[in-house]
């Protein structure tokens, strides 16, 4: 038998699939709309081998409906419009229900092949279900994306990927015959980096044309030979690269930020992709220290967005050094984090009545408003009030970094509101 294990053992029912509970558990998104019969169109957002296909075929035959196929990578625009043909003349032959249009990696479709799919969507002669290991805001167009629900899968865990391999010990009629002893599975877990496909034909190499056999950590480490020479835009090294790229600018390196950015680079990655972790790094790690990074990455996108390769290597890193060399402060993220799950334990709790908007007579009536003081009708365009629910009133959760524009700021709020926040 030639088939892969991953897919010998793949999952034909919402049953058998692992993980992703919230959409395919007993109470999921998923469970709940093919028990009513009604399948939205959709978009999957998980990293690869988490199992996106997989779950595409099962929609499609839990509520029976047929099922067409597109991979984004070898697909054109004639091509789409000959297979939502093909759907339309199946719609209503067999069943009420309209066909499942599946597009693999719909984030490689241009602007033009995903505006193909809207009249087909809008009119519903198909239900879209689309893939991606991409965040769908910035690779699929508004129009089709406002039409798509979003569904996050998330990675699997070490217990998910634990079930897999003892799922395939069990129901793969090959290897349910040998005799295999699971005595350790770090190595074998790191080597697939999370990605199912990667870990059960990985572990189908390891046993091959054994009949007795114990995995240990050094066995894998010994037969799998794992080369790091090339760079895989959809694996594990597209993630642990662009991971050793953000951690080098946040380390203030630019050495080792722009090595890995030409690793990147060289690989053929999306330059949209790489400017868009800048711009979020210029937040995340750099924020009110140094505001016109923020400005800058903003910019370094815009600009790549519109010139391309090869140029856009050379802004590229003009912002990587600019960023990497600048002062750091996660003052503003951290207060973000604290402030939602301040929210989160705290629940809703009232707007304090003199905040409240007061926009008729019985609000103002009701004392909505009322006591607000007008910070521009005060010296320095600053009074002292409470701004906070009477519940959390002194909370603090921006703790201002040890940087000179920080510091600043800690000296102004220190000045304006004294003891009660503690700067």
């Amino acid at each position: 038998m030639n088939q892969p294990l991953a897919e010998r053992i793949r999952p034909k029912s919402l049953q058998d699939y692992i993980s992703q509970q919230h959409l395919v558990g007993p109470n999921g998104i998923l469970t709940n709309h093919i028990k009513q019969g009604i399948i939205p169109s959709l978009i999957l957002w998980g990293p690869p081998g988490i199992g996106k296909t997989t779950l595409a075929n099962i929609i499609a035959k839990e509520s029976e409906r047929p099922f067409f196929t597109l991979s984004a990578i070898s697909s054109g625009v004639k091509d789409v419009r000959e297979v939502i043909e093909k759907a339309k003349k199946s719609n209503g032959l067999f069943t009420q229900k309209n066909p499942i249009l599946f597009i693999d990696e719909i984030h490689r479709f241009s602007k033009s092949q995903q505006d193909s799919l809207l009249g087909a969507v809008e009119r519903g002669w198909i239900t879209l279900i689309g893939a991606t290991t991409e965040n769908p805001s910035f690779e699929v167009i508004p129009a089709l994306l406002s039409r798509c629900q979003v569904y996050i899968l998330n990675s699997f865990d070490k217990n998910d990927l634990i079930m897999l391999l003892n799922r395939a010990l069990e129901k793969d009629e090959i290897i349910s015959k040998k005799t295999i002893v699971l005595k350790e599975t770090e190595a074998l877990l790191r080597v697939s980096g999370g990605d199912a496909r990667k870990l059960l034909n990985t572990f189908d190499l390891l046993v091959g044309a054994e009949d007795e056999i114990t995995i240990t950590n050094e066995l894998v480490l010994k037969k799998i030979q794992k080369s790091p020479a090339r760079y895989d835009k959809t694996g594990e090294q597209h993630y642990d690269i662009i991971s050793a790229f953000i951690k080098s600018i946040r380390g203030s390196d630019p050495n080792a930020a722009v090595y890995w950015l030409a690793r990147m680079l060289e690989g053929g990655e999306d330059v949209k992709f790489i400017a868009r972790r800048l711009l979020i790094l210029a937040s995340e790690d750099i924020g009110n220290a140094n505001p016109t990074a923020l400005i800058l990455a903003n910019n370094t996108f815009q600009a790549v967005s519109v010139i391309g390769n090869p140029e856009s290597r050379i802004i590229l890193s003009q912002c990587t050094v600019y960023l990497a060399n600048s002062a750091k402060s996660n003052s503003s993220y951290t207060a973000i984090n604290d402030a939602q799950q301040l929210v989160k334990a705290s629940g809703d709790l009232s707007v304090p009545l003199h905040l409240r908007n007061a926009p008729t007579k019985l609000m103002s009536d009701l004392n909505y408003g009322k006591d607000y003081l007008y910070a521009h009708n005060h010296p320095e365009n600053f009074i002292e009030q409470e701004f906070m629910p009477e519940e959390i009133k002194n909370t603090k959760l921006y703790e201002p970094s040890n940087n000179a524009r920080e510091t600043q700021f800690r000296n102004t709020l220190k000045k304006r509101w004294k003891d009660k926040y503690d700067y």
